[in-house]
């Protein structure tokens, strides 16, 4: 991640620099193009610009299409041949409380207000509707409160109140976004607040250029809408690694013992890493994975959450290395303990040596410059979004509960004296069926974040998977796996594409929760099945390279396919279904 580019933003350094800084990101290897339609209410040059660096440092290339000048309704409403061709992958509509048609008057009644309301949420649905046949994610900015009121504090609850007006607004937005398919919303209210009212906006600059923000306000709303569309195509990252001494709580437990550590709320110091912990605990709950990673003895950094003022609990953390190797080792350890690249992890430390350590040693791994105060650990890890959701799927909250899990069975492996006994002993029963309506949303989330068991990292956006699911072009199947442990959740996908009598799979991943568990057989047996109950006689593989997914790059080879073609690193492969023996031997099938 570039310096300019994270929490605390050096705002004048990336207006000044600009240019230099768009030209150092061009160089970076992989980026992926991206098409982003920018509907906007107000001038919105700048906005392109600053979006531009942002998504760059994130790894993609975006093509933009800008609307002219408060030309966002039109865009969407009307016929746009340019904007059709264009094609938008992600579109922002950046309007803001200058796009509000009309205010209530002091003499309007409830009826004429509310009618008000409805005027300005229609007009919206109206767009958003209208946006839909490019089914692709629409970002959407909420609206900022006014910087003026004339009605004072009574503002923000007399019905006539331009606050109390964008409350109601805001609130129907939220419910909007609740229920419609790929809508997101950017809220700058929160963010205005944040910043403050009278940073957000530059009344000169709004008269002189028609800007509905600051100028310095511009990498703020940038860097969020990069955060938003960051997590619409799966790089969010997912783990968080801490630090435990000074970190986690005051004081080396080593040395001063559980009792003189600094945590609970005995005072102002104690409650600061309480509050930190409770931060954790949060991430934790809606799907971040939580690890350790301290250099200690072992005996001593479990005690210390052993603590009765201690937020979290040894149980909470999916890995945990406490030991004297250095921590990059370490923190390689943990990613191939979760199954997880390296690029997915966020480590947090109050030690500047070891920060820099482990960020010289392990290309990827993000490790930002919290400094030494736990009171600023929060802010470092919230702003930078490193985890920002778009959804909270069951999933996702169950997400910690099956690294839980997954530490059991590794427990359990080491008594049996093969593979085969362990996984006999697991008693696995898969459910493998066709796309069903009610797991789309897992399923796209799937195919934007699964890396390492991909064999073509192709990624898929809802509206596109809804058309898969029913579309009979297509086999297009999900598994799910349970064991004597707990249900792992939905974690396999297959989509193939049928033409003539042959079928090509144009998408195959499972999550690492699952790896070397033969739920690869029993998916495989489900696609022939499939296959010979539709008539066709072959089906086709593909293995394409990338950074991550050189574990399944023999897989098809492992499953008796013939190889067909090869391009370098990629492969193209074959298999007869009129032949094929079931592979599975150790799972059981619920076919519901």
């Amino acid at each position: 991640m570039n310096i300019n580019l994270k929490y605390p933003l050096d705002i004048d350094n990336i207006l000044r620099k600009k240019k230099l800084i768009k030209r150092e990101l061009l160089n970076k290897h992989g980026l992926k193009e991206k098409n982003i339609a920018i509907l906007g209410g107000s001038t919105t040059a700048e906005v392109t610009n600053i979006l531009e660096l942002f998504l760059l440092d994130s790894g993609i290339k975006p093509n933009f299409y800008e609307s002219e000048y408060n030309k966002f309704y039109e865009d969407a409403l009307f016929e746009n041949e340019v904007l059709d061709k264009f094609n938008p992958e992600i579109i922002y509509i950046h309007t803001s409380i200058k796009n509000i048609i009309e205010f209530p008057e002091l003499n309007d009644g409830e009826d004429k207000i509310s009618s008000l309301l409805d005027i300005e949420i229609d007009r919206y649905k109206s767009i958003w509707s209208s946006l839909s046949k490019y089914n692709c994610p629409i970002i959407q900015n909420n609206f900022e409160y006014p910087v003026n009121r004339s009605l004072g504090n009574l503002d923000s609850y007399d019905i006539h109140g331009k606050t109390y007006f964008i409350n109601q607004l805001n609130e129907k937005f939220s419910q909007e976004a609740k229920f419609t398919k790929q809508l997101y919303i950017s809220d700058i209210n929160y963010l205005s607040s944040y910043l403050g009212l009278k940073n957000w906006f530059d009344k000169s600059l709004w008269y002189q250029a028609k800007y509905a923000l600051s100028m310095s306000s511009i990498p703020e709303l940038t860097f969020n809408i990069s955060k938003i569309i960051n997590s619409i195509l799966g790089v969010s990252k997912k783990c968080l690694v801490v630090d435990l001494d000074n970190t986690c709580w005051g004081g080396v437990i080593g040395d001063d013992g559980l009792k003189a550590i600094s945590i609970g709320l005995d005072n102002a110091i104690s409650e600061s890493y309480t509050s930190f912990q409770k931060y954790l605990k949060e991430l934790k709950q809606r799907g971040v994975i939580l690890a350790v990673c301290s250099k200690n003895d072992l005996k001593n950094a479990k005690e210390g959450f052993m603590h009765p003022d201690s937020v979290l609990r040894f149980e909470d953390f999916a890995a945990f290395k406490s030991n004297w190797d250095p921590k990059h080792l370490n923190i390689i350890d943990i990613a191939t303990e979760i199954n997880i690249g390296v690029d997915s992890l966020v480590f947090i430390d109050d030690n500047p040596v070891e920060r820099d350590l482990v960020s010289s040693q392990i290309a990827g791994v993000i490790v930002p410059n919290v400094g030494d105060d736990v009171i600023d650990f929060i802010d470092h890890i919230d702003r930078n979004g490193y985890f920002e959701p778009i959804s909270l799927l069951v999933d996702d909250i169950k997400r910690n509960k099956y690294y839980e899990d997954n530490k059991k069975r590794t427990k359990e492996q080491s008594v049996f004296k093969s593979y085969d006994d362990f996984l006999i002993s697991l008693k696995m029963t898969a459910q493998i069926e066709t796309f069903s309506s009610i797991y789309l949303d897992r399923i796209t989330q799937l195919t934007n974040k699964t890396n390492q068991f991909n064999l073509t990292t192709k990624r898929y956006m809802a509206s596109e998977i809804e058309n898969i699911a029913i579309s009979d072009d297509f086999i297009k199947i999900y598994g799910k796996l349970t064991d004597k442990y707990g249900d792992n959740g939905l974690i396999s996908v297959i989509i193939g594409s049928i033409k003539a009598d042959k079928c090509h799979i144009d998408l195959w991943l499972m999550s690492c929760r699952v790896l070397k568990r033969d739920m690869e057989f029993a998916m495989l047996d489900e696609l022939v099945r499939q296959c010979k109950e539709k008539g066709l006689k072959e089906i086709m593989g593909y293995y394409y390279q990338s950074e991550k997914n050189n574990m399944v790059s023999d897989l098809y080879q492992k499953f008796g396919f013939t190889l067909k073609d090869t391009n370098g690193s990629n492969t193209n492969w074959s298999l007869n279904t009129s032949d094929y023996e079931s592979k599975n031997k150790l799972i059981g099938i619920n076919h519901g």
